[in-house]
């Protein structure tokens, strides 16, 4: 069976959607699929923080007082406009296709994170362990 696995690092809706979206549509094709969150990505798979995930405008822009809460405001408008699933639904969907979401180790022992502190569902493995799998995956993706 063909696999793959998707990095997400980055806790914004730009980070996030990417590897849900395409991990979700390679278990509707069949593969095995994983994402493995790390750095601040892995607050999508904290308890009760994606629904806080926010649409970063890129450059001076993000940095402006406000502007990431007005820009994930237009984002969702948009988003919903075009039927697609908020953040926390995919993350849902992702789980019920069966997609494994993995918190990496070092990002987990950095943040002085607890397994409890995970949805269900999650493993925490190393970044070896990791490579473990990615080598025998057709394809890796970081995000």
């Amino acid at each position: 069976m063909a696999s793959c696995t998707f990095i997400c690092s980055r806790f914004s809706v730009d980070g996030v959607y990417p590897p849900l979206i395409l991990s979700i549509n390679a278990r509707r094709l069949g593969m095995d699929a994983t994402v493995f969150f790390t750095f601040m990505g892995i607050q999508a798979i904290m308890k009760g923080k994606i629904k806080k995930v926010k649409f970063i405008p890129p450059g001076f822009l993000g940095a402006i007082p406000g502007m990431p809460t007005v820009a994930t405001w237009m984002m969702k408008k948009m988003m919903d406009r075009a039927n697609i699933p908020s953040a926390d639904e995919l993350i849902e969907m992702a789980q019920l296709e069966g997609v494994k979401f993995v918190a990496c180790r070092m990002t987990v022992d950095m943040m002085g994170l607890k397994q409890e502190d995970f949805i269900d569902g999650v493993e925490i493995k190393t970044a070896e362990e990791y490579l473990r799998v990615a080598s025998q995956c057709q394809i890796n993706m970081f995000i």
